[in-house]
């Protein structure tokens, strides 16, 4: 098996030509990826990573298989199946653009023997609200998928059932929906969906992108996959026709990259189609989505990020976009488990884009404690806050209490540990609270007594051999 290489060989890596990380960032993007693919048992990744909308840093790793024969390569097209998706809502965002058609024009129009077609909008396909059943949700492929499939047959099979809701009315993931709007833009373009995609976004970006039902044997990737926690085995592709307009492109991370770089200098699109593909689908009744056209929208340090996997047999891919910072990363693994790409974009993104988290707020005990801490430190100089006391505390505190918690304390200078014992509890109306006080050569305790709450003033602080 291929797996055997790399198990018994250290990862080898294939550097692009323009590296502008510092050797310190470039070595932790090594070990993130190398940790990812070793928790993981996935047998390769490829990355490709864009700063200030530039490629900065483009490698391949690990054991490619048999196709790959001269190492890893930064180069080989890995099938990014639904990161697809996003070309084929440019797609109908461009036809859109020429007069062809309209987001708002309905299935009927184009494709009538789709269930309720009168009813779903082109851009409830492309959004995933249109309420036609995923004809894939599984994460292996079915008996079916053994043989080559039209479009037609798809939607004979899948998109000729009953919805599975009112169009608007929920979210649900369906590659059928994408397989309609690809019949859509052959039918509005008079062209086969990849020429269109070829003439339109590929050939002006120099993208070298493929059928993924091609992208098998030599040259390209060997993809894989594991039951359990059995061995790493090469997977069986699909039959041809299966991903489609859902998912069916192969591409290198550096020409995943350069579409990502597109999107965030808002180029071969107009800025408008842009912003059109990165808005939120609302439901009908104002619920969130999380969902543009093709991209799945989050947040990053406040900034918005645009998204998506893809999973075809065997493989795995993860493409995030940060478009205000000018950022991108893409990580493509040859593997259908592990989640390796998920591990490889986050680690990266938190690596180059960090984003400050508050510090966890304190637990009343932890403010109590904290508290405690100071008070003992200012008995030590014989100085306590006497704000901090109530008017019984105080008394006790006289001159010659103080004085002796002084003369006794401050030689032993800063305590190693202030420690809690057990746990709070009430008495009295007050809250008990007792420490262990630790020095090199003793140890004390303490037992406070407190007005509930964190600003509860202490009545006892009493200090004593343990």
């Amino acid at each position: 098996m291929f797996r055997t290489a790399l198990a018994a060989t250290l990862l080898i890596a294939t550097p692009a030509a323009a590296q502008q990380l510092t050797p310190e960032q470039s070595a932790k993007v090594d070990a993130i990826v190398a940790d990812a693919l070793k928790s993981s048992g996935v047998p390769s990744a490829s990355i490709a990573i864009v700063r200030d909308g530039k490629i900065v840093f483009a490698k391949a790793y690990g054991d490619q298989g048999p196709g790959i024969k001269n190492g890893p390569d930064a180069n080989a097209k890995y099938q990014i199946a639904s990161v697809s998706k996003q070309f084929t809502a440019a797609a109908i965002l461009l036809l859109a653009d020429e007069g062809k058609l309209s987001l708002d024009d309905t299935v009927s129009k184009w494709v009538p023997e789709v269930t309720d077609a009168d009813k779903i909008t082109i851009r409830q396909l492309l959004s995933h609200t249109a309420g036609l059943q995923d004809y894939w949700p599984q994460d292996y492929s079915f008996k079916a998928m053994e043989t080559p499939v039209t479009p037609q047959q798809i939607v004979d099979r899948w998109a000729k059932k009953p919805l599975d809701f009112t169009p608007g009315a929920a979210w649900q993931y369906s590659n059928t929906g994408y397989v309609v709007a690809g019949m859509i833009i052959e039918k509005a373009s008079g062209r086969k969906l990849l020429d269109y995609l070829e003439a339109k976004i590929f050939k002006p970006l120099g993208i070298k992108a493929v059928d993924q039902d091609k992208a098998i044997g030599k040259g390209f990737p060997q993809g894989s996959n594991r039951f359990a926690l059995g061995p790493v085995r090469p997977a069986k592709p699909a039959a041809d026709g299966w991903l489609w307009a859902a998912g069916e492109l192969a591409m290198s991370a550096t020409d995943l990259a350069k579409w990502d770089i597109a999107r965030i200098n808002r180029t071969v699109l107009p800025a408008k189609d842009w912003a059109v593909q990165e808005t939120e689908v609302k439901l009908a009744d104002g619920s969130p989505t999380h969902y543009g056209l093709g991209v799945s929208l989050g947040e990053h340090g406040g900034k918005t990020e645009v998204s998506h996997g893809g999973e075809a047999v065997g493989f795995l891919t993860n493409n995030v976009v940060i478009p205000e910072e000018k950022f991108a990363v893409v990580a493509q693994v040859s593997a259908d488990f592990g989640r390796a790409q998920d591990t490889i974009t986050q680690g990266i993104t938190d690596l180059l884009l960090p984003v400050a988290t508050p510090p966890a707020a304190l637990t009343l005990d932890q403010q109590r404690d904290a508290l405690a801490r100071k008070l003992f430190d200012q008995l030590r100089a014989g100085t306590p806050d006497r704000s901090l006391m109530t008017e019984d505390a105080n008394y006790f505190f006289n001159a010659t209490v103080l004085g002796d918690y002084r003369d006794s304390l401050a030689p032993l200078g800063a305590p190693l540990a202030f420690e809690p014992i057990g746990k709070a509890r009430l008495r009295g109306g007050f809250v008990n609270r007792n420490y262990r006080i630790r020095f090199a050569d003793r140890e004390l305790i303490a037992v406070t007594y407190a007005e509930p709450g964190a600003d509860g003033k202490f009545e006892q602080f009493l200090v004593m051999p343990r």
